[in-house]
């Protein structure tokens, strides 16, 4: 038998371990709760209240037939451990290097090659460099790039060339006619 401590209520059915009326642990008593007023004995109850412990049987599923698996995340991709490197590849730049120079040197002709004839080495470099930026890309275009900025040095070279030769025959001319003394 067992009984509410805190209402009072008395329960006689074994699998009923807490309070149908407020929810408390019952506690089980060892002999019945209201001693005879002759006597001197007092009620004792069981020191373990503790409720018993089910074990359930064979014939529960974990997992019913007609549930559908609960689906796993992704498996997202981890290279191996100690690989240095990563798995994809990369494609690095195209290297641009002397065509880049090519114009560099082709502009500076036309600027600053003015000066006490200096373009007269930068418009030859400008167009070497060129070439040979253009005949790399021609042989390797995935390994060196830069086509345009090739074809652009070697035109500006070229160009501080054009330019001189007109500046020559402008200024020829002008002596002949006599304008410059």
């Amino acid at each position: 038998m067992k009984r509410c401590p805190k209402c009072g209520q008395s329960y006689t059915d074994p699998g009923i371990n807490f309070c149908l009326n407020d929810g408390e642990l019952l506690s089980r008593l060892t002999e019945p709760f209201f001693a005879s007023p002759f006597s001197d004995q007092r009620p004792t109850r069981d020191v373990d209240d503790s409720p018993p412990t089910v074990v359930l049987d064979q014939s529960r599923t974990t997992n019913p037939t007609g549930w559908n698996p609960p689906v796993a995340p992704p498996v997202q991709y981890r290279p191996p451990q100690g690989q240095m490197f990563s798995a994809y590849t990369t494609n690095a730049a195209p290297s641009q290097t002397l065509p880049v120079l090519s114009l560099v040197f082709g502009l500076c002709s036309l600027t600053v090659g003015w000066c006490c004839y200096s373009g007269m080495l930068l418009g030859p470099a400008a167009i070497v460099l060129g070439i040979i930026g253009l005949v790399q890309h021609k042989n390797n275009p995935e390994l060196y790039g830069g086509r345009g900025l090739a074809i652009a040095g070697i035109a500006t070279g070229i160009g501080y060339f054009v330019f001189l030769v007109i500046f020559a025959l402008i200024y020829g001319l002008a002596l002949i006619g006599g304008s410059i003394s």
